[in-house]
């Protein structure tokens, strides 16, 4: 895990330009990013991965003066989730500059989001809370993709448009604006498999089992190693939001009480368990991290590591070589494209079902390319 990779493809799924790179499975659908110049903004290439690019300015986005928009994530506390909060701030920032609103006049746009990642219930009271407020539209990235069915409800009856974010939700008509989750599982995948010479055991660590993110992810990941790695099998499925039902065990072979143990302690029991395993993926940031430290704690040098997403901590941690990869998605764009389409939507314009922001996978070769750098935060 500590070596360096040699990995010198760019991948920027979604993105402008479209040369295809070649390789086994998902890789035949990356796309490369060559030369961009030097002096587009960081800000600017997460918003050119975008697709389809409507959703990538406010141009043409007549709202009222006043008008409100309610955004809601799934945690307070993430580096993700605060690009996600600045990308919905930025659009509405250039929205009222090119309206002329100001003061009381600006269009508004709130963040809001649980506490803890996985609370569904103060999820659902914050909905309640917002579309009690009357949001000219509501973004929303549902941490149970089953819930929320009597809010949705009730806002359609109140013309009230609902906009899914980051992940997708069983209700039916909800468009989406979100990396393409499946895919991105695949090429986590792929990307396993190149390091581990397409043989040898892997354990796959998901943030959760409700999410619609977090399945689709999964799902990429299985499909991709069952049907293009036949050397490859996967050993263990482990669900971040499982693990508090996990410690009782852990606790009894630790010789410890279960309130005493710690999730880095689950993990690592975990690895213990699986000596033969020879690669691990994290399938968000929160995971990814927890990993880490477990490997570290476990000094597990040999096993390699690829994650997801690509704030401070996961980049210093691939510099340092704790990490071999990271499909790191596009959260700036898709705070910024839920409040175009929800601009959309309250103006009665048509939206796509579906409008994907794209990823980049980014290693130790490729992370100072000026592409890449852009996409990290």
């Amino acid at each position: 895990m500590k070596k360096k990779i040699a990995v010198m493809a760019v991948m920027l799924c979604a993105a402008v330009s479209t040369a295809a790179c070649a390789g086994k499975g998902t890789s035949d659908k990356d796309s490369v990013v060559l030369g961009q110049e030097e002096e587009e903004s960081a800000d600017q290439t997460k918003l050119n991965m975008i697709q389809p690019q409507a959703y990538s300015t406010v141009e043409g986005l007549n709202l009222e003066k006043g008008s409100y928009i309610s955004i809601i994530g799934k945690s307070e506390d993430s580096e993700y989730w605060d690009e996600v909060k600045r990308g919905a701030e930025d659009a509405v920032d250039q929205l009222n500059e090119a309206l002329g609103y100001s003061g009381r006049d600006e269009i508004k746009v709130t963040y809001n989001a649980p506490g803890h990642e996985g609370d569904v219930d103060e999820q659902i009271n914050i909905l309640d809370e917002e579309l009690d407020r009357y949001p000219v539209a509501v973004g929303i990235a549902v941490i149970d993709k089953t819930a929320c069915e009597v809010q949705f409800d009730l806002a359609t009856e109140n013309n009230i448009p609902v906009v899914g974010m980051d992940s997708p939700s069983d209700y039916p008509g909800l468009m989406l604006v979100s990396t393409n989750n499946q895919e991105a599982g695949a090429t986590a995948a792929d990307k396993m498999a190149g390091l581990l010479n397409e043989q040898g055991e892997v354990l796959l660590f998901i943030q959760d089992n409700i999410s619609g993110s977090a399945k689709q992810r999964e799902a990429g990941m299985i499909s991709q190693f069952q049907s293009q790695y036949p050397n490859i099998t996967v050993s263990g499925i482990y669900y971040m939001d499982e693990l508090d039902s996990m410690k009782e065990g852990t606790a009894e072979k630790l010789g410890k009480a279960a309130e005493d143990v710690t999730d880095e302690e689950v993990i690592q029991q975990i690895l213990a368990e699986h000596p033969n395993a020879k690669g691990c993926i994290g399938a968000n940031e929160e995971t990814t991290k927890m990993l880490i430290d477990a490997c570290e704690a476990s000094e597990s040098d040999d096993i390699r590591l690829i994650g997801f997403d690509g704030g401070e901590t996961l980049t210093e941690a691939l510099e340092d070589g704790k990490v071999d990869g990271l499909i790191v998605q596009n959260p700036y764009g898709m705070g910024y494209a839920t409040v175009v389409a929800a601009a959309r939507s309250a103006l009665d314009m048509a939206n796509e079902a579906n409008v994907d922001t794209g990823y980049a996978w980014v290693t130790q070769d490729n992370m100072e390319e000026t592409a890449i750098k852009n996409m990290l935060y």
